[in-house]
């Protein structure tokens, strides 16, 4: 069943250390998977490590924390060949796609590479819920600040801009990620955004913001506008789950 529209929650979370197991998908995740409106049978939920170069003990430790869930987990690799006949088809047929962090440029190139742009935009007007965490936050922005390309952070204007603002993830844990922020969105390299801070995310129905999500009580969430050639940063109400 799909949601009753285009929904994308986009976390700097959703992911936590497990008890029996190394991970468990935490609140934010859980929340995305009950926007999807599934009923009566266990939810499909596809995981793409693309930003991690489709590593594999990753996907095993994603697979558990996705059964320990009840959930019935699959995946989409595109190293070394993507592991699918037909990507599309694939995606269209999960109920929540999740995407997990790392090289935010990559996935990005990657996924360009194998039409993975188009057929995430197909499944998203279709209503599977899209969700994920850092680059999988970013992704589906205009674009928002990385480390893909070393430790001293940069800007990434290409990202598949389903939503027409920008994303800063770890926006407080992470110390050049809200001065670079603020920079790029004074300047005009980045449109106006939305970042949160480790714990937090941003539910949008269509493209439209709808509220800023938290599963932990110091997280926080914020938008960023560019106004005379500065930022101004704004706190968002949230909602803690």
């Amino acid at each position: 069943m799909p949601a009753d529209a285009p929904t994308i929650l986009a976390t700097s979370g959703g992911l936590q250390l497990g008890h029996r197991t190394r991970y468990e998908f935490s609140p934010l995740t859980e929340y995305a998977v009950e926007l999807s409106g599934v009923a009566g049978r266990a939810p499909r939920i596809c995981l793409l490590t693309t930003a991690l170069g489709d590593d594999r003990a990753m996907l095993t430790l994603l697979y558990e924390a996705a059964q320990v869930a009840g959930w019935v987990p699959s995946h989409l690799a595109l190293f070394p060949m993507p592991n699918v006949p037909d990507i599309s088809a694939h995606l269209l047929a999960q109920d929540v796609i999740w995407v997990g962090g790392g090289s935010a440029a990559g996935l990005l190139a990657m996924w360009r590479l194998h039409g993975v742009d188009v057929a995430m935009r197909t499944a998203w007007e279709a209503g599977v819920v899209l969700t994920g965490v850092s680059a999988g936050s970013l992704c589906w922005h205009v674009g928002g600040t990385t480390d893909s390309f070393g430790p001293d952070l940069r800007p990434v204007t290409n990202g598949l801009a389903l939503l027409p603002f920008s994303n800063g993830v770890h926006y407080d844990s992470e110390s050049q990620r809200r001065p670079l922020f603020h920079r790029l969105v004074a300047d005009g390299t980045l449109p106006d955004g939305y970042a949160t801070s480790d714990g937090a995310g941003l539910l949008y129905r269509g493209t439209e913001f709808v509220e800023a999500l938290i599963e932990r009580d110091d997280a926080a969430a914020y938008s960023v506008a560019g106004v005379n050639g500065r930022a101004v940063e704004t706190p968002l109400d949230v909602r803690r789950l």
